[in-house]
């Protein structure tokens, strides 16, 4: 199991009402209503749900992790590079379990140098370290 040698930042955040409630973080910065999607047997509704909640964390943090490495590799892509992360969720024997497929877009690079970038990000990612081994994470390079 992985853990950090030390602790640079910590996210505290209360849901209630479960996936007909809400979500909010001790420092008032985050506070949505969430709401059960049709698709899975809810009234579906205005809010959003922990699954969009992990792609929008998952996306981001991947993202700053493929700036990292092209930074760090001296890499530039022609315009934004932009990450979007497709999360899903279906039954298994006991319970649920996810998928994940992270699209990146790196403007002006070579096919084998964007996968390069996004191969050492998916090492960085702590949300890449955190599933590894627990969700089957797609990498797709645009």
């Amino acid at each position: 199991m992985l853990q950090p040698d030390k602790i640079l930042y910590e996210a505290e955040v209360t849901a209630t009402g479960g996936r007909d409630g809400k979500a909010g973080s001790d420092d008032g910065l985050l506070s949505v209503s969430l709401s059960l999607p049709k698709s899975l047997g809810g009234p579906g509704g205005p809010g959003t749900n922990p699954e969009q909640l992990f792609a929008a964390g998952y996306a981001a943090c991947f993202l700053g992790a493929v700036k990292l490495v092209a930074r760090t590799r001296k890499i530039t892509s022609s315009a934004e590079p932009t990450v979007t992360a497709k999360v899903g969720m279906g039954p298994i024997a006991v319970g649920y379990a996810l998928t994940v497929e992270l699209k990146v877009l790196l403007p002006g690079l070579e096919k084998s140098v964007a996968e390069e970038v996004v191969a050492g990000a998916h090492e960085r990612c702590p949300y890449s370290n955190a599933t590894r081994g627990n969700i089957d994470v797609k990498l797709t390079v645009l």
